[in-house]
């Protein structure tokens, strides 16, 4: 697991080289106006790719982004009309029946479909009228890590062809923000020894990163057994800031950005307020300080881009936090690499 975050600069250096021709014919063949919305298809980690869709697809290209209930095409066998839909499925390793039988019925309706996947010989790609192999490599450890990012990758490159017809220089930029934020991993072990007793937390994000609440609480759900909840800050002041305590952990991805404000009076309020133990990644100095541990990010970092650099710090947080407890993080109990529903 280690081993393979400490990859993802070097996968998103190949990503968006080898990747471009293939993500700008996509773009060019598939052009959000030619569609009333797209339907992704995902579960577990790459859904949460496709959360970070929902927000970069509807902010950069005017695509209105919905997320697909898989059951309904299996177990219920009562699909819904997918009139004007681009019908995308997103898993690393294409055999998940279900996802399958959303591309499928895509098909049957006569619609376009796409797999975002890394393995281009899969089920979900011979599904598919278009395959984008995100190049992440083989990934061993069954926590997903390397590939997640390079979904990300994937998303946001065709986000670039379709609004530019290139790779802006702020996903150029990717690899190196990476690479940053790795360098910071004696300080992110440092902070996981003080998270040892760790059972229960909340994880916010907002907006771009409403998509990284959910990957950072499932990482620490699958590798480090505590009971993880995500949050939109919106959400969080609906109702879960009651439970809020004195010690009560919280984990906050609060990159600069239009939401900065609204995560930062959050962290001061659970922080200097309810005497919160808090855990904040940001590029900016008011957060770092708002909550008790920080992680920085490079400055420059852009919102759009920040969930990428944003989780290789919380799968770090995360790889180490498991190893401090004890667990095996490379083989988290009941789960296996490839998970096949139906």
């Amino acid at each position: 697991m280690l081993d393979e975050i400490r990859e993802q600069p070097s996968v998103f250096t190949t990503a968006l080289t080898e990747n471009a021709e293939a993500a700008r014919s996509i773009a060019g063949a598939l052009r959000p106006g030619d569609f009333g919305y797209a339907l992704i298809a995902a579960r577990g980690t790459s859904d949460n790719a496709a959360r970070y869709a929902k927000y970069l697809w509807a902010s950069h290209n005017g695509l209105t982004v919905a997320l697909a209930a898989p059951s309904l095409f299996t177990s219920y066998q009562s699909p819904p009309s997918l009139n004007g839909a681009l019908v995308v499925g997103i898993s690393q390793s294409g055999e998940s029946p279900d996802l399958v039988a959303v591309l499928a019925e895509g098909r049957r309706q006569g619609r376009p479909t796409l797999a975002i996947t890394n393995e281009v010989d899969s089920p979900l790609a011979a599904q598919a009228d278009f395959v984008l192999n995100i190049r992440a490599g083989e990934e061993n450890a069954v926590a997903a890590t390397k590939t997640y990012s390079a979904q990300l990758l994937a998303v946001a490159m065709l986000s670039d062809f379709w609004q530019r017809g290139a790779i802006s220089d702020e996903l150029a930029s990717a690899p190196s923000l990476m690479s940053d934020v790795l360098k910071t991993e004696s300080l992110i072990a440092d902070i996981a020894k003080d998270f040892a007793d760790l059972r229960s937390c909340a994880v916010l994000g907002r907006g771009f990163n409403h998509s990284t609440a959910f990957e950072w609480a499932l990482k620490l759900q699958e590798v480090t057994y505590a009971l993880a909840h995500p949050y939109s800050t919106a959400d969080f002041r609906h109702g879960p800031i009651a439970v809020v305590e004195p010690g009560f952990s919280l984990m906050a991805a609060a990159p600069d950005g239009p939401l900065f404000g609204d995560m930062l009076a959050l962290l001061e309020d659970v922080s200097k307020q309810r005497h919160a133990r808090t855990l904040a990644i940001s590029n900016r100095g008011e957060a770092l300080e708002a909550a008790r541990y920080g992680i920085p990010l490079p400055a420059a970092t852009p919102e759009w881009i920040s969930p990428m650099p944003i989780i290789a710090a919380a799968q770090l947080f995360t790889y180490h936090l498991g190893t401090i407890k004890g667990l095996d993080t490379e083989n988290p109990r009941g789960l296996s690499k490839v998970t096949k529903t139906t």
